[in-house]
C-alpha cells in the first residue's frame, strides 16, 4: 500500500514561475547559488540556500542562515509571489530534456510507510546533512523541496496521467539549461479518488533522489509525534511532499570516476594488473555499451574493459553492480582506494558533463578516468528490495527537479 494524498500547495504566480524555479540546494555550492540568484529576488534559492543573503563567509549552519530562510519563505508568501491553492489537489510535474520526457505525480507520502519499509532507500545518509535539512524543515515548517520517488509503473496510472496532460497546464517553462518543466493541477475529485485507490495497490515506492530530504521529513515527523502522543496518525507531520514517477520513464546517467595517481605503478604495470580481472583492448568509443563494460582513459588513449566471467558474484544485487565490480576488482586492489567516500585520490563526474570532462581531468594532471555504464532502475529497486545499500555515487539522475514550483507548509 502506498499513500499519495492531495494537499494545498503554495506555488508561484504563473507569470513568476520561471523566475522562482531553482535548482535543488544540493547540486550547487553557496557561490554558485549566489551567482544564479543575482538580481532575482524571487529565486527559490533564497529559501533553499538562504546564506546567499548574508555576508560572504558566513557559516551555512549558523542560526541566522536558518532564520533568513524562514523570512524569505514568509516574504514570498506575504507578497504573493507564492499563492495558496484553495482546495487540496494532486499535481502532475513533467520534465523534458531533449527527446526524454518524464511525468510524475506530486502529493503527500507517509512517514509511517517509510518507517515500515514500504518507502525504500538505497543510499546511506550523512548525519551532518541530515541535521542541516531537518533544521530547515523544522524552522520553515515546510517541505520546501520535494523528495524524488519512483514506483514500478502501472499502465492505468500512466493512461490517467496522459489524459490529464491533454489539459492546459498551470506552468510551462524552460529553464536556462534547456529543460522544460510543465505542471498540471489534478483537482477533479474523481481523478484524485482514482489515483488514491490505484496507489493503494502499489506495494512499495523507492527513493530515487533526495535521501537527506526524506530523512529530514521523517525526523521532523517523529519529533512532532513524540511531542504529541495522543495523535491519530492523520496529523500533517505524518506525511511529506514528494514527486513520484513510474520507473520506466526515469533516466539514470553514468556516474564516472577519475583517480589522481596509479598508486606507484607505471602505466605498463598498471595495465598488466587490470588485465587480470578485465579483458583490455584499445577503444574507438569512449562510452561502454553494456553492463560489466567500462571505458578507461589513460596516457591519452581510450581502452575498453570487460569484466571477466567469475570476477564478480552475478547473483548478488550489490556486488554485481558495475560500480562494485570496478571498486572490488580495480580501484581497491590495484589503485589502493579502499573507501571511495573518504579517499581524496578519487573524484566523481556526473554523466551530464560528458566524456570530454574525463579527458580534461586526465589531461590536467589526474592519472586515469573510468567511464561507466549507467545503473538501471531495475538494479536500484532490486537492491532496495533486498534491504541493501548501493555503493556511493552509483546513480546520477537527470533532469533534476526544480524547487519552488510546489511548496508544502505543514500548517495544512
Amino acid at each position: 500500500m502506498s499513500q499519495l494524498k492531495p494537499f494545498r500547495a503554495y506555488r508561484p504566480k504563473p507569470e513568476l514561475a520561471a523566475q522562482v524555479a531553482a535548482v535543488p540546494y544540493d547540486v550547487i555550492n553557496t557561490e554558485e547559488a549566489r551567482q544564479l540568484a543575482a538580481g532575482n529576488t524571487v529565486s527559490f534559492l533564497h529559501v533553499g540556500r538562504p546564506e546567499i543573503d548574508l555576508p560572504e563567509g558566513v557559516d551555512v549552519h549558523a542560526d541566522e542562515v536558518y532564520a533568513m530562510g524562514v523570512r524569505n519563505l514568509q516574504r514570498m508568501i506575504g507578497d504573493r509571489t507564492l499563492i495558496h491553492e484553495g482546495t487540496p489537489c494532486l499535481y502532475i510535474y513533467q520534465q523534458r530534456m531533449g527527446d526524454h520526457v518524464q511525468a510524475g505525480l506530486v502529493g503527500l507520502c507517509s512517514v509511517k510507510e517509510y518507517e515500515e519499509g514500504a518507502i525504500k532507500r538505497h543510499e546511506y545518509t550523512r548525519k551532518d546533512k541530515e541535521d542541516d535539512r531537518t533544521r530547515h524543515v523544522t524552522e520553515q515548517q515546510a517541505n520546501a523541496e520535494p523528495v524524488f520517488l519512483c514506483y514500478r509503473a502501472v499502465p492505468y496510472i500512466d493512461s490517467l496521467v496522459d489524459k490529464i496532460r491533454l489539459q492546459k497546464p498551470i506552468y510551462d517553462v524552460v529553464t536556462p539549461d534547456g529543460i522544460g518543466h510543465t505542471v498540471w493541477i489534478v483537482s477533479e475529485e474523481t481523478h484524485i479518488y482514482t489515483l488514491n485507490h490505484l496507489f493503494d495497490a502499489i506495494p512499495a515506492m523507492y527513493i530515487a533522489d533526495g535521501h537527506h530530504r526524506t530523512a529530514a521529513a521523517i525526523r521532523y515527523g517523529q519529533a512532532r509525534r513524540a511531542a504529541n502522543p495522543g495523535g491519530n496518525g492523520e496529523e500533517s507531520y505524518e506525511s511529506f511532499m514528494a514527486v513520484v514517477f513510474p520507473h520506466n520513464q526515469l533516466k539514470i546517467m553514468d556516474y564516472n570516476r577519475v583517480v589522481k595517481d596509479l598508486n606507484g605503478l607505471t602505466e605498463a604495470a598498471f595495465l598488466a594488473k587490470v588485465g587480470e580481472a578485465f579483458d583490455v583492448a584499445p577503444a574507438a568509443d569512449r562510452n561502454p555499451k553494456a553492463a560489466t563494460e567500462f571505458g578507461m582513459f589513460l596516457g591519452g588513449k581510450w581502452y575498453a574493459l570487460k569484466a571477466k566471467p567469475g570476477s564478480f558474484p552475478a547473483e548478488d544485487p550489490v556486488r554485481s553492480l558495475d560500480v562494485s565490480i570496478l571498486q572490488e576488482n580495480l580501484l581497491a586492489p590495484i589503485l589502493g582506494i579502499q573507501d571511495p567516500r573518504t579517499d581524496t585520490r578519487i573524484d566523481f563526474v556526473g554523466g551530464i558533463r560528458g566524456m570530454d570532462e574525463l579527458e580534461k581531468r586526465v589531461n590536467n594532471g589526474w592519472a586515469v578516468a573510468f567511464s561507466m555504464f549507467p545503473t538501471s532502475l531495475e538494479q536500484l529497486m532490486d537492491v532496495a528490495d533486498a534491504g541493501q545499500i548501493m555503493p556511493p555515487k552509483s546513480t546520477w539522475f537527470e533532469p533534476k527537479l526544480r524547487s519552488g514550483l510546489l511548496v508544502r507548509l505543514y500548517e495544512d
